[in-house]
């Protein structure tokens, strides 16, 4: 009887640890901005955007941990509104699309409760890698009200923003004279569902 009192109150004891299950979720392409802010010869910041993405990531909610973060921009995705100003963004003078045609960012193991809404990862522009910390603000974590498919899946939305020197990832073009500054300011919104 001790033993069989034992073994059950060691089972209630793992069971009260047992914390829910990391989670994946995929980004919705549809329903995702990335948005950058770049000063123009000191007159106004151009706002442009990158229109084609991809990324995933894993999150546990209960304990608040976010892991094996991946998202690849496309880089010749960019836009400006602006036809001669986005194929010279897309030159060796900028993004080099030709020879780089991603910009990624990953993230391993990040404790949001450690570091509350900071995740922080590596960047690879130009073949570069640099620590960027992107902050991070989680919206809502809930079924969707509209329909994927023949589901509502859980969704979770994300607001993040990010600043990096192009600088530091050989991108000097127009730096030296101020006509193209060299902070980049990034802006991004997103949907993902859980899968």
């Amino acid at each position: 009887m001790r033993i069989c009192n034992s073994i059950l109150a060691v089972s209630l004891f793992f069971s009260s640890l047992v914390y829910a299950e990391d989670e994946r979720y995929i980004i919705d392409k549809t329903h995702f901005s990335l948005g950058f802010l770049v000063e123009h010869a000191g007159y106004a910041k151009t706002l442009g955007m990158f229109k084609n993405i991809d990324g995933s990531y894993i999150y546990n909610e209960e304990s608040n941990i976010v892991s094996d973060v991946k998202i690849n921009i496309d880089t010749s995705s960019v836009f400006t509104n602006h036809d001669k100003r986005d194929a010279h963004l897309r030159s060796p003078d900028f993004l080099n699309v030709e020879e780089y045609p991603l910009m990624t960012f990953k993230a391993a193991r990040n404790d949001l409760n450690a570091n509350p809404d900071q995740i922080k990862g590596e960047l690879t522009l130009l073949g570069i890698s640099k620590p960027l910390t992107l902050n991070v603000k989680i919206n809502k974590i809930a079924q969707y009200p509209f329909r994927v498919g023949i589901t509502k899946p859980i969704v979770m939305g994300v607001s993040a923003n990010a600043s990096f020197l192009r600088s530091d990832f050989d991108m000097n073009y127009a730096i030296k004279k101020n006509l193209v500054g060299d902070q980049i300011d990034l802006i991004i919104e997103f949907e993902a569902r859980q899968q």
